[in-house]
């Protein structure tokens, strides 16, 4: 799983908000809709808590990727995955 932060600057929900743009990329591979509900409400949590940033201008953007697209030491996701089974 990779996490980045960003801060979109002012103007995008009211003048001179700054405002966290977390994304969540996760490979393809069955992360549920409540798994990913727990991803968003916990990465807003955290930015709460640690920067005291506003939930309401908290953005969590969760994306799944083919294992065909997401590479490690060289490979593909997919060709270690069959390895390992």
């Amino acid at each position: 799983m990779q996490v980045s932060i960003k801060t979109l600057q002012e103007g995008r929900v009211r003048k001179g908000t700054i405002m966290p743009y977390v994304n969540i990329r996760v490979t393809r591979e069955g992360v549920t809709s409540e798994q990913k509900a727990r991803l968003i409400k916990g990465a807003t949590d955290l930015l709460k808590e640690v920067l005291n940033k506003d939930p309401k201008t908290t953005f969590v953007v969760i994306d799944e990727v083919d294992t065909d697209n997401w590479g490690a030491g060289g490979e593909q996701v997919t060709e270690i995955r069959k390895r390992q089974r």
